[in-house]
């Protein structure tokens, strides 16, 4: 996964980047591209958050047979272009709940993208476990998320990238972006503050709820590495 930082991103770039960008991107070959880019219709999100300067305005996932292969070098160099600074991560990635993507067109609603440091007090198992067995359950069931990936981080592949021990993905309901309600999905402000209660207590368990990135994005799934293939 690759991190995108400029400090402005205009919709002719965000527009660029998920369409001829992500053309040479597939034209390299690559099993699976997926673009998340903070454009216009998600921008103004009110659940942004950034320790970065300047900030996370796409994150670009590429699935790939070699990650030190000359298709995924390629791909590096092609989108440290693009940006002032760039940075991948080489992870692995779990899908409770898998995005309603149509590849090639943009997945419904906002894709909330996270990024996660684990807290040096935690260890590595004592982190994954309060994260993936204890945390899971209670995201899905205090949030209006219909599309929920997790992708650990298994090490940095690009010189100075910043800490990042994990990239989580969540999609919500277009209304999220402006809404608290819709976001959690609660039906009145009690509902509302008893989910958020719950969320908080959640995070802070593994951390999750400090020094961590949150950036609004639109995605688009440009092909799937889990497409049946057609055999003719």
């Amino acid at each position: 996964m690759v991190t995108l930082r400029r400090s402005v991103a205009d919709e002719s770039w965000c527009t660029r980047l998920r369409s001829q960008v992500g053309d040479e991107l597939l034209a390299l070959g690559l099993p699976g591209v997926a673009v998340n880019v903070r454009d216009g219709a998600v921008r103004d999100s009110l659940m942004t958050l950034t320790t970065l300067d300047p900030p996370v305005v796409a994150v670009v996932s590429l699935w790939t047979q070699q990650y030190y292969g000359e298709a995924s070098q390629k791909a590096l160099s092609l989108l440290e272009r693009e940006c002032e600074l760039s940075a991948a991560y080489l992870v692995t990635e779990s899908v409770p709940m898998p995005p309603p993507d149509v590849i090639g067109a943009r997945t419904a609603g906002l894709a909330n993208v996270a990024l996660l440091r684990r807290p040096e007090h935690l260890d590595p198992q004592t982190w994954l476990t309060r994260w993936h067995i204890d945390h899971t359950p209670v995201a899905i069931a205090t949030q209006s998320t219909f599309g929920y990936t997790q992708n650990t981080v298994v090490r940095a592949l690009t010189p100075g990238a910043p800490l990042v021990s994990a990239i989580v993905e969540e999609n919500f309901p277009i209304e999220a972006t402006r809404d608290l309600h819709a976001f959690f999905g609660a039906a009145d402000d009690a509902d509302l503050g008893d989910r958020m209660n719950r969320m908080v207590a959640s995070t802070s368990a593994f951390g999750a709820n400090e020094q961590v990135d949150c950036v609004p994005t639109s995605r688009y799934l440009l092909r799937s590495p889990f497409a049946p293939e057609v055999v003719v």
